[in-house]
């Protein structure tokens, strides 16, 4: 083909520092009139194009029930991009798009579907020079997962050697709803695709933020000797959201705050944050070591104490009555699913026996943050009066995932004046005044991973597995107990508070 989304050509790709093209390909949405596709995945698409960062041949092929086109496909997801695309619009990029969309209309069960989507997908190896490369997002519902892996084996359209190019499947999360659905999502997959053609995707993953906990800590000779359990007092990871569960209630009632995002996105921080310094950033070794982290992650012995749930009941945000999750539309009246999940953690190795790793996630609550604190040790001795460090607390290293992306360290700074009065100070980078370019959006970086075959930000089958060993428990015994009430636009229950209270210790405020 003669046209080109690349304003690169394709350079060595072991040279991290240079764009990297994929090969010609096709991506397959399946559920793509859903608000995953229109409002990350179709305008990451429309990013990537516009950075320079797509092969010349590339095709999106859009799965769903609706009667439409391509015409019509192509002219929603132009309006997808429009909205939602971080880049800037340029009309010259989407009109080297134009063309590249293709619908297939039919069911998950529509074995005719399928069988025009796998003719599809060989016809495009002839006009478009795919060379049978496709990679295929599952943006619908787990329990659709079964039926549609099923379909791609009938067809073999999952098959690398039928196809003749490499065939590859991103599974949206949350994988399974326990250790043991799980390991039976697992073998459906593996039935279909081979296991470093599975793709896994945790979003958090593909934030810049979260990359840079890698550079942070080894990169960086300031900071790698001081993180363990001789200088870090404890670690503090919190995901709040402001909102509530909005239409999701089918989903979320099910599912809960501790499945949602304690057994993927904290628990992958976690990792992150506390593995060791892999022998090389290639794929395996990262996920060596934090498979190590998680496999000696430990639960608090009093689960009573030290694992609170939540659910938020009616109050103020913003000034604005909202209601309380029983009153949410379509959540059953009786419901005792968690809003708000809070637990202290263990990690039973050298660096960081003996530290508490807090974690907590919670809807309806002040703000909309993510971050990871590094709570460190007072001073061994203090030469000071007490009255002089009064209102100085903890040294804190605290990387902020969203929404504004960077870092801050909290430290002690005497105060201007004849006294020596300490208080603290911090000190902040941002990634938006720090760079000229902005960060990309996680899932560009995810999708073109995914185009290129490069595993490293996705979890495999045995850190999923590893997370589902620590949370099934603590499902076990919640589900014995009644979540505490918390006033929507509170910090949570104050039994959460009472969790760090009892070791002298409080939650940040961010």
């Amino acid at each position: 083909m003669s046209d080109s989304f690349s304003a690169n050509p394709l350079r060595d790709p072991r040279d991290k520092r240079l764009p990297r093209i994929p090969e010609p390909c096709a991506l397959v949405i399946f559920g793509v009139t859903g608000d995953l596709a229109r409002k990350k995945l179709i305008p990451a698409i429309y990013d990537l194009a516009n950075r320079g960062l797509l092969p010349a041949s590339f095709v999106v092929l859009g799965f769903a029930r609706r009667v439409w086109g391509d015409d019509t496909f192509e002219d929603v997801a132009r309006e997808a991009a429009m909205e939602h695309a971080r880049t800037p619009w340029r009309e010259e990029v989407w009109n080297r798009l134009n063309g590249h969309f293709k619908f297939i209309q039919g069911t998950f069960e529509d074995d005719e579907a399928f069988d025009r989507l796998n003719d599809e997908l060989n016809a495009l190896s002839e006009s478009h020079g795919i060379a049978g490369n496709a990679a295929f997002y599952f943006s619908i519902p787990p329990a659709a997962f079964p039926v549609v892996l099923n379909q791609l084996e009938r067809t073999g359209m999952a098959d690398n050697s039928h196809s003749g190019g490499w065939r590859r499947v991103v599974v949206e999360k949350p994988f399974g709803h326990d250790q043991e659905s799980a390991q039976d999502l697992n073998t459906l997959v593996d039935q279909a695709f081979t296991p470093q053609d599975v793709y896994r995707i945790d979003h958090y993953l593909g934030k810049e933020t979260v990359q840079n906990i890698f550079a942070l800590r080894f990169a960086n000779a300031m900071f790698e000797p001081i993180w363990n359990s001789n200088f870090v007092d404890h670690v503090q990871i919190t995901m709040a959201e402001d909102v509530g569960i909005g239409t999701r209630a089918g989903f979320y009632d099910s599912a809960g705050a501790a499945r949602d995002v304690l057994q993927n996105h904290l628990l992958q921080l976690l990792a992150i944050t506390a593995m060791e310094q892999p022998v090389g950033f290639e794929a395996e070794e990262i996920r060596t070591e934090k498979l190590k982290v998680l496999r000696a992650v430990t639960l608090p012995d009093d689960l009573d104490a030290d694992a609170i749930r939540g659910q938020y009941a009616p109050g103020w945000v913003e000034g604005k009555p909202v209601a309380g999750y029983l009153d949410e539309d379509n959540v059953p009246a009786e419901s005792s699913t968690e809003t708000y999940a809070a637990v202290k953690l263990g990690i039973q190795n050298r660096r960081w026996n003996g530290v508490p790793f807090y974690l907590r996630t919670g809807k309806r609550l002040p703000k909309r943050t993510t971050e990871i604190a590094v709570i460190f040790k007072e001073a061994p001795h203090m030469p000071f009066a007490d009255f002089d460090t009064q209102i100085l607390g903890h040294n804190q290293l605290v990387i902020r995932v969203q929404p504004d992306e960077g870092v801050t360290v909290k430290f002690g700074s005497k105060v201007p004046g004849t006294g020596m009065e300490i208080r603290d100070i911090n000190m902040s980078f941002s990634y938006g005044e720090a760079f000229t370019e902005s960060s990309p959006e996680a899932y560009e970086r995810l999708i073109l991973d995914v185009l290129l075959g490069d595993k490293t930000l996705f979890p495999d089958a045995a850190e999923v597995d590893a997370s589902w060993r620590i949370i099934d428990p603590l499902e076990e015994y919640w589900g014995t107990t009644k979540p505490e009430r918390y006033a929507a636009g509170s910090w949570g229950p104050e039994k959460a508070d009472l969790m760090l209270h009892a070791t002298g210790r409080r939650w940040r405020r961010p």
